[in-house]
């Protein structure tokens, strides 16, 4: 399904490593998944031979590149690209077999803030039934913390918003691959069924026992799979995601705008009932008590340790 764009969203996702909070365990947990092993089939090469191998692939993937230098780091290549008029580092195991985006020291000592950052707020068109619309993928940590606290709310204020989970047009992680056709086909085919199996798959990702947990049709999940029905959902998805400007996982978008929201399922609720036009606000909205703590990212239900930033993404 689409397994191509996974490749194409590398370099999109490189240019922005810089920006991930290094100082929070998902963090670390995400860049391991992040280390891609693209074959580059060979035994043992120099650096300038590192160096065309990675040019040339981002090239492949239309990133438009430039070799600007390859140096040692860290007993690595580092191969500076400059990709959209910024540079670019990424390395290369010397054997010239694995490439990798970014590297993290496992020694830094920076900790994290005393409170959650706060998201800037945003200018959301309001409606009598907001649509609401979170885009994830199933496996980046960020996107399985922000479906913890989201699905509560959604769950709350029933069928007074239009909402659904969608997913973006990009893969970075191998389970994705298989899992996002079982999720999509759940949603548009068993759709009663699709909140039982989230909530039990974000336990720990074990997608059978969700399927048995939720009573999912399996029969017909499968032909919505092998048919290739779950391919044409998920080109929807895909582009809407690219319509949004969807840029990472999650992102919220509430009637048509990508909304900025803290990920706890009070910060959702909050978010979601400003985009009420005046007199349409539900009463949940004022008598609902959502859980205020941001879930941790990743599968599990704990809270989040320490104060996961709310802008985080895959």
């Amino acid at each position: 399904m689409a397994k191509k764009k996974s490749c194409k969203a590398f370099c999109k996702k490189v240019v922005s490593s810089c920006q991930k909070n290094y100082w929070i365990v998902a963090t670390i947990v995400l860049a391991v998944l992040l280390v891609l092993s693209y074959s580059l089939t060979s035994s043992g090469i120099g650096a300038s031979a590192a160096g065309e191998k990675v040019l040339a692939f981002a090239n492949d993937q239309g990133a438009e590149a430039e070799l600007i230098e390859v140096t040692e780091a860290d007993g690595l290549y580092q191969v500076v690209l400059q990709i959209q008029d910024q540079p670019v580092p990424v390395y290369v195991t010397k054997d010239g077999k694995n490439l990798i985006p970014s590297l993290i020291p496992l020694d830094a000592t920076q900790t994290a803030p005393s409170t959650p950052q706060q998201p800037t707020p945003t200018n959301v068109p309001k409606s009598d039934k907001p649509k609401v619309e979170l885009f994830v993928m199933t496996h980046c940590p960020y996107g399985t913390q922000a479906e913890k606290g989201y699905l509560p709310t959604i769950q709350a204020l029933g069928d007074k918003i239009d909402s659904s989970i969608k997913f973006v047009h990009y893969f970075l992680h191998e389970p994705e691959n298989a899992e996002t056709p079982i999720q999509i086909c759940i949603r548009e085919e068993q759709p009663d069924k699709l909140m039982k199996y989230l909530l039990e798959f974000l336990k720990d990702g074990n997608s059978n026992a969700a399927i048995t947990a939720a009573g999912v049709d399996k029969a017909k999940l499968d032909t919505c799979i092998s048919s290739g029905k779950a391919d044409e959902y998920y080109a929807t998805d895909s582009a809407l995601s690219e319509g949004y400007g969807v840029r990472g996982s999650p992102t919220l978008v509430v009637n048509g705008v990508i909304a900025n929201s803290g990920r706890s399922s009070a910060a959702y609720l909050d978010s979601i009932c400003s985009a009420f036009t005046e007199g349409s606000k539900p009463a949940e909205c004022d008598s609902l008590s959502l859980d205020s703590a941001s879930p941790s990212p990743g599968f599990g239900y704990g809270a989040s340790s320490g104060a996961a930033s709310a802008s985080a993404q895959c």
